[in-house]
């Protein structure tokens, strides 16, 4: 699995699911941690495929800005709005 170049490369259902800024997030985290975690033994546990803990990672990332509104939409989080 190569980096992400571009928001129009992530995952459908990440693409689906996050604005434009949420991509941004999230393809500039999975790229850190795909280079971050390239050696097994960096990893929390090192069973897991260097591409479930960049995803992991990414989701985290957006989770620190976004979070899901009442009606499943990700939306910015009041703090990351001030």
């Amino acid at each position: 699995m190569p980096k992400y170049r571009q928001n129009k490369d992530l995952p459908l259902q990440v693409r689906k699911a996050l604005p434009e800024h949420g991509q941004d997030i999230y393809r500039e985290a999975f790229n850190s941690a795909w280079e971050q975690y390239a050696d097994p033994s960096k990893r929390r546990n090192p069973e897991e495929s260097r591409e479930e803990v960049a995803h992991k990672v990414a989701w985290a990332a957006v989770e620190q800005v976004y979070e899901k509104g009442s009606g499943g939409a990700w939306q910015l989080r009041e703090e990351a709005k001030q």
